[in-house]
């Protein structure tokens, strides 16, 4: 009964918030002469904070052009902000950067949903040793981390070296697909020092005082110790999910002026990458029986930076250059 009660009391005051909103927006109209688009647009900057509340507003409304604006394809568009502009009546020669600003915020909010769309298809997409083009990506890999070591054999086990766990890395991208390897190819090609270093001391033991003899004893326990391939597929899987639940709209809607692209995500992986390394030395585990628990507490501080709407994950590296100040 007392359940009951608490849904029901819970049902009521979801309505009475609802229709008082409603009643709050239409006299809020009345006396601005400006729609809840123009006031968001007029009074609000650009970047996270203006799109994301422009968003709320389109998903929220009752109107079915308003609803659906959300996504249209991007070529459809500017027809779309045609019909609300008339829709709302609202002059477009007298309010000519409403036009301009509710366009920057739908090439956003349409391109972030093209891209996790097009994430997931790579995400989807298994790792093929039939396919040339496949296989072509993951010798490039190997190239770009060890550019001075040449690769014996497709099947070896060298690729432990870059952090694999066998002797044939395709069995290594079945969570993540190829997405694990466009990621961490982007990463290897574009910051190639960076991710050379990075690849370096993931392999380095965790103390200096070791020879290399006594280094080779215990290696399993006294590195700084993971294995660069497998968690560069498993910050593939945080900034995933990140993406798909929205938690990245915080950061894309602040660095890109229209809509985010898959190089927008990989450059995403490369800070997340270079920071989860920085935070793995940082919390000093005793092995990798912890990683799940650094990265874990990892994920919880980059949520907790995504919280905050003019919050851009800061680049510290080339890759990530074209982030800043856009």
């Amino acid at each position: 009964m007392k359940h009951f009660l608490r849904m029901f009391v819970q049902v009521c005051l979801y309505f009475y918030c609802k229709c008082l909103w409603r009643c709050l927006k239409f006299v809020v109209r009345k006396l601005t002469g400006r729609c809840e688009l123009q006031r968001i647009c007029y009074n609000i900057k650009p970047g996270a904070s203006r799109t994301m509340k422009i968003e709320t507003s389109l998903r929220g409304s009752k109107n079915k052009l308003l609803q659906t604006s959300v996504s249209v394809h991007p070529d459809a568009i500017e027809k779309t902000i045609d019909d609300i502009m008339e829709l709302k009546k609202i002059n477009p020669d007298i309010n000519p950067q409403l036009g301009v600003s509710l366009q920057a915020c739908l090439l956003q909010i349409v391109g972030y949903r093209n891209l996790v769309a097009e994430v997931e298809k790579l995400r989807r997409e298994p790792y093929d040793s039939e396919n040339p083009q496949h296989e072509e990506m993951l010798l490039k890999l190997w190239k770009c981390l060890k550019p001075d070591c040449p690769l014996e054999a497709r099947i070896s086990k060298q690729w432990c070296e870059i952090g694999f766990q066998g002797d044939d890395p395709k069995t290594d991208f079945r969570g993540m697909g190829l997405l694990g390897l466009y990621n961490l190819l982007y990463f290897a090609e574009r910051d190639a020092a960076v991710a050379q270093q990075v690849l370096s001391d993931s392999l380095q033991p965790k103390y200096s005082q070791f020879s290399k003899a006594e280094w080779e004893k215990k290696r399993f326990d006294k590195a700084i110790g993971y294995s660069f391939a497998i968690v560069g597929i498993n910050i593939t899987d945080l900034a995933y999910n990140l993406l798909v639940s929205g938690a990245l709209k915080t950061h894309f809607y602040n660095v890109a002026p229209e809509a985010p692209t898959l190089s927008h995500f990989q450059q995403t992986f490369c800070y997340l990458m270079h920071e989860f390394h920085k935070f793995w030395i940082e919390e000093d585990p005793l092995d990798i029986m912890e990683f799940n628990r650094v990265r874990e507490k990892f994920h919880k501080r980059i949520l907790k930076q995504l919280q905050n709407p003019d919050m851009a994950l800061c680049p510290h590296f080339a890759a990530s250059e074209s982030l800043i100040n856009m």
